[in-house]
């Protein structure tokens, strides 16, 4: 392991490492709990929003010159309806809120304070732009005797609770993709996260 550097890219700056982020996100997302059969090219056009979004951010992670480790964010705005529409059905403004897209880092480079970099750097994104009230994500929820649990697995809650966040059991949604085990795409139920940016 070399020296890690850490950076944030916007807009254009982003297009060059599409895919090394794709092979990232699909590498990662293949463990519990995302379980996800990924598609290369699937990902680049999703992580095409990102570098489209005005006021998106991506925060890299390199080794060297190898991205390790990557962590998205944009205006909740400008995501998809079934990310917005539970904000509006509580009464929240959705141009008020940042979103904070997936965290993906290699298993050897976890456990170095590189979770808690990452949002940090999406904070700090998100307040500089000085008209977003809160912060939050969403995260997939899997039974606890789901046949693929490793069984030492130890969900990020911690992690996101010592960031600020508070689970909000009544904001929820669902994101569809192909687990490992399945011929298809099916539906995933997620739980959002929300934090003050005050």
């Amino acid at each position: 392991m070399s020296e890690l550097h850490l950076e944030c890219r916007t807009g254009a700056d982003l297009i060059a490492d599409l895919p090394a982020l794709a092979r990232l996100r699909i590498r990662v997302f293949r463990d519990y709990p995302y379980l996800y059969e990924g598609d290369t090219a699937y990902e680049e056009r999703y992580l095409q929003t990102y570098a489209d979004a005005p006021d998106g951010v991506m925060v890299l992670v390199r080794d060297g010159d190898r991205v390790v480790g990557a962590s998205s964010a944009l205006p909740l705005a400008a995501e998809t309806p079934n990310v917005i529409e539970p904000f509006m059905a509580q009464g929240y403004a959705p141009d008020r809120i940042f979103y904070f897209g997936e965290s993906v880092l290699l298993p050897e480079y976890r456990g170095l304070g590189l979770g808690r970099r990452f949002f940090e750097e999406r904070e700090a994104h998100a307040r500089a732009l000085a008209r977003f009230d809160l912060a939050c994500f969403c995260a997939v929820e899997r039974p606890d005797d789901h046949p693929r649990r490793p069984r030492h697995y130890r969900p990020l809650d911690g992690l996101w609770a010592k960031q600020g966040f508070v689970k909000q059991p009544q904001l929820r949604t669902t994101f569809s993709w192909r687990d490992l085990d399945e011929a298809e795409e099916t539906p995933k139920p997620m739980v959002f996260w929300l934090k003050h940016l005050d």
